[in-house]
């Protein structure tokens, strides 16, 4: 069974399109390579509350658990 964080991963398009990923308290702040390759349905279905999209820069609101999140999606980088 895939973690959180790599369901995450897989919605944002893979390890290989993040180039960047914060934890901001209930937001998870991300740099994508490619916007196109992010799949809105399977981070909800990871637990995202939602997502917002501005460029390649995206939010993934999903609640206190962001920066630990953040944590162990930077670990895989």
């Amino acid at each position: 069974m895939a973690s959180k964080a790599e369901k995450i991963v897989a919605g944002l398009g893979g390890i290989d399109d993040i180039e960047e990923i914060e934890g901001c308290i209930t937001r998870l702040r991300t740099e994508v390579s490619d916007p196109s390759l992010v799949n809105d349905t399977a981070l909800k279905a990871a637990g995202a509350h939602g997502v917002v999209k501005m460029g390649t820069a995206i939010q993934v609101v999903i609640g206190t658990d962001a920066d630990p999140i953040a944590a162990e999606i930077e670990d895989m980088m």
